[in-house]
């Protein structure tokens, strides 16, 4: 009897690690076509497709927190998620060994943008000081050292949405945002009320983290992350969100 019960304990075990959840976080600053967050909870977005169908993959129930953006490392620490994505090495320069990298999965590209009665093209070195439309707890690597020496201030928004908002408000002249959501916020624009890119800023190679704990099946992530972006199945993804964005507006 006490084999038996020994034998049902440890299947039960199996079973229960077997059906664990993959918890992503989720930045509460993501607006579409990342991510569309109601009640706590995303329902749609890139990331939110290509989470849940790792988790599918490898065979675990995805699980999403949504997290303020400056404390999503504290709760990787905390061991409260497992994966992390839309993130880049150089905005955790003093990370730990306990996480293991993907490779690069998306592509995003950031520009200085200004509403369209103002759109003429600018100099970022020679940008006289002033405000600039910012999302809260986001680090603009090519201009960070402006930012530090207060030739240029922030202007922080909780979201990009936000952050677009403000600047069709005429709270300042310019903003930063990734092409991918400019792209989403003017598509129901007409095309004399959309922003526009005024400035190249950068161009950044993102990608996902895994805590790296045995309770965590992180080689099995990696590796279908890798097939996912070989198969073209993240790009694919891409498309359909930026196809619906480049429609043209009614």
């Amino acid at each position: 009897m006490r084999l038996t019960l020994t034998a049902l304990v440890l299947i039960a075990g199996q079973c229960l690690g077997a059906d664990a959840p993959l918890r992503f976080s989720i930045a509460d600053s993501w607006t579409m076509p990342l991510a569309d967050v109601h009640d706590g909870q995303p329902t749609q977005g890139i990331l939110y497709d290509m989470m849940q169908s790792l988790a599918r993959q490898v065979g675990s129930p995805a699980e999403f927190h949504v997290i303020a953006r400056l404390r999503l490392q504290a709760a990787m620490e905390r061991g409260d998620v497992d994966v992390r994505c839309y993130t880049a090495q150089s905005w955790l320069p003093g990370l730990s060994g306990d996480y293991i990298w993907s490779l690069p999965l998306i592509t995003q590209r950031d520009y200085l943008v200004a509403r369209p009665d103002d759109a003429q093209s600018v100099d970022l070195a020679t940008l006289p000081p002033q405000a600039i439309g910012t999302v809260l707890g986001y680090t603009y690597d090519a201009l960070q050292q402006r930012f530090a020496s207060s030739l240029l201030s922030r202007d922080d928004a909780r979201s990009q949405d936000q952050v677009l908002q403000k600047l069709q408000a005429h709270r300042y002249r310019y903003a930063l945002t990734n092409k991918l959501s400019l792209d989403w916020f003017n598509h129901s624009l007409a095309p004399d009320q959309q922003l526009k890119p005024v400035a190249f800023v950068e161009e950044l190679a993102l990608g996902c983290y895994v805590r790296n704990d045995p309770a965590v099946p992180v080689q099995r992530i990696l590796r279908t992350l890798l097939r996912m972006k070989m198969s073209g199945e993240i790009d694919r993804l891409i498309d359909h969100y930026t196809g619906v964005a480049s429609a043209s507006p009614p």
